[in-house]
């Protein structure tokens, strides 16, 4: 039995994950094929197969790969960052600069509406970005960056909103500066979670 190179493994893995954001960027979750995908990664199905058993797998395995960049933004504040910082740097690089994350953002979600696989992962990915996220808050508010009245819970849920959200600005306005919007970013996460000024 051949034995197999994690790093070769790792490494084409990747591949196909930028290759399957590029097709699914251009023609939206249904409009890529595992034969598009396969054709941009330069390989056969059975051997794409060998990495992922679905479009679904991928889809999963890119948003695995989000939460992990998240968690290593986030924990940046353990070694001094302040959590605004690490917020706002997390949503200006979840915002698209061409739209194309937004589209395939909505089409997953009107797939999870009739795909239980898809539910699932959406499912999995609200969870675990809300414990990131709640972590995060519960330092801020230890280190009195944040609010102590403000509910960690309920403000994960509205800034998972948010970042959602920041997904249409270049939809809606394209000619829209990326520096305009993360300083727009920043100061409402500011005003929101700093803790009130004392009197």
């Amino acid at each position: 039995m051949r034995k197999v190179d994690p790093v070769k493994y790792e490494e084409k893995r990747r591949a196909i994950l930028e290759a399957a954001a590029r097709c699914f960027g251009r023609n939206g979750f249904h409009g890529a094929s595992i034969s598009h995908i396969c054709a941009e990664a330069e390989m056969s199905a059975g051997h794409l197969y060998h990495y992922f058993p679905s479009k679904e797998a991928i889809i999963e395995a890119m948003i695995d790969a989000n939460l992990e960049r998240a968690a290593n933004r986030f924990g940046e504040t353990a070694k001094g960052e302040s959590v605004l910082d690490a917020l706002v740097t997390h949503l200006e690089r979840s915002a698209p600069d061409d739209g194309r994350r937004a589209s395939l953002l909505f089409d997953m979600f009107a797939e999870a509406g009739r795909n239980p696989t898809m539910a699932r992962i959406l499912s999995k990915h609200s969870h675990e970005m809300q414990a990131l996220l709640v972590d995060l808050l519960r330092r801020g508010q230890e280190r009195e960056e944040v609010d102590r009245s403000l509910d960690p819970e309920v403000v994960a849920s509205v800034l998972i909103s948010l970042v959602d959200g920041s997904k249409t600005l270049t939809l809606r306005n394209p000619h829209l500066a990326p520096h305009s919007y993360g300083e727009a970013l920043r100061t409402l996460i500011s005003r929101f979670l700093s803790p009130p000024a004392s009197k």
